[in-house]
């Protein structure tokens, strides 16, 4: 009798421990923010033991984010950094010796480029350039805007040719044959460095967090908050800004995965009441028109970030048969009427759709 009722207290007490954890997490959220990466503000929402573990992280992202913002960056030199600066400077004339995270992005633009329809071309530079030009002196006079003239554009897309960027993994170099070319890695840097910078802080021993660097967002593991299982994400609405009531078309939920947009509501301005954005078309040498938004759901952030370009710029029988023929990967186009298509996967984790981040009973 007295074993009896020994057991049964020590079952008691195991419960309320057991029921004390669950009402008590581990973990408390915290979260923070900068704005000197990438020109966008980078947003950090992380569980962690206590605020002084909490800042060791941020401190750490904070950091990496600053080194591969300056590593990535086509406009500055820094003493010290060979960057994607240093190697347009050094077109025609010379390999460039880059660190490994140069290296890996080239490679990897490269690859995706032929296997993604050939859209998303980092070499393209010097027509960006063009186009950004447009762009500033519309922001800064937006009654004189103008498109650029299709002649310079044509003339600058002779020097696109992404076999003309010269990779030398062996000796860490990287040299560009045409000394008219110019990489622009805007298309894949923010989301290739969350990429790094997620990993390497689960290396660290970071659990669980959200990383968005200008709306580029990796989810490591889940909330630890003993309540859901999945990190809920708001995906923009293309006809509201981030600060108008409905600007969120759908939430989206995910563990462990990325999640990535592009469309025509994020840089742009306006000749003759004309939407023109910034998401050039290599081919025409415009910007791409088929849709108004598209969003990508992968593990790898850096993939997730170059394909939202590449679904982006395709049409949609295209679009669509590349994002089948990929493993791991779901998208969300938003028509040019408004229209939402997702893929089933992507249906499975939407809210619209009946998904929740909720732990499942």
């Amino acid at each position: 009798m007295k074993r009896t009722i020994s057991m049964s207290l020590v079952i008691l007490i195991l419960i309320s421990v057991l029921v004390g954890c669950e009402r008590k997490p581990e973990y408390t959220k915290y979260s923070d923010s900068f704005f000197d990466t990438f020109d966008t503000i980078t947003q950090v929402v992380a569980y962690a033991k206590d605020e002084e573990e909490f800042k060791i992280y941020m401190d750490k992202i904070h950091n990496r984010f600053i080194e591969l913002h300056k590593l990535y960056d086509k406009y500055n030199t820094y003493e010290g950094i060979n960057n994607i600066k240093t190697i347009n400077d050094n077109a025609g004339i010379k390999p460039v010796k880059v660190d490994k995270e140069i290296i890996d992005l080239i490679s990897f633009s490269k690859e995706w480029y032929y296997k993604s329809g050939e859209k998303t071309n980092i070499a393209v530079g010097k027509v960006i350039e063009i186009w950004n030009q447009y762009r500033d002196k519309a922001e800064g006079n937006p009654d004189n805007a103008e498109l650029p003239p299709m002649d310079d554009l044509k003339d600058a897309s002779k020097y696109i040719d992404m076999e003309k960027i010269i990779v030398d993994e062996e000796n860490s170099t990287v040299y560009l044959e045409d000394p008219n070319m110019s990489l622009d890695v805007g298309s894949v840097a923010k989301g290739y460095a969350t990429e790094l910078v997620a990993k390497e802080m689960e290396e660290e021993g970071l659990k669980s967090a959200l990383i968005s660097a200008g709306g580029n967002i990796r989810a490591i593991g889940k909330p630890l908050d003993n309540i859901r299982e999945r990190w809920g994400v708001g995906i923009q609405n293309p006809d509201k800004s981030l600060i108008e009531t409905g600007n969120v078309l759908d939430t989206i939920f995910i563990t462990d995965a990325s999640v990535v947009s592009s469309g025509d509501y994020q840089r742009y301005y306006i000749v003759n009441d004309k939407v023109y954005h910034h998401i050039i078309d290599p081919d025409t040498l415009m910007p791409g028109d088929h849709y108004r938004a598209v969003t990508i759901v992968t593990p790898d952030s850096g993939l997730a970030d170059f394909l939202s370009t590449s679904v982006f710029l395709l049409p949609f029988k295209d679009s669509k048969e590349l994002v089948a023929s990929l493993d791991d990967v779901e998208a969300m186009w938003v028509m040019k009427d408004g229209t939402v298509v997702a893929t089933e996967g992507m249906k499975k984790i939407m809210l619209s759709e009946g998904a929740t981040g909720a732990k499942r009973k």
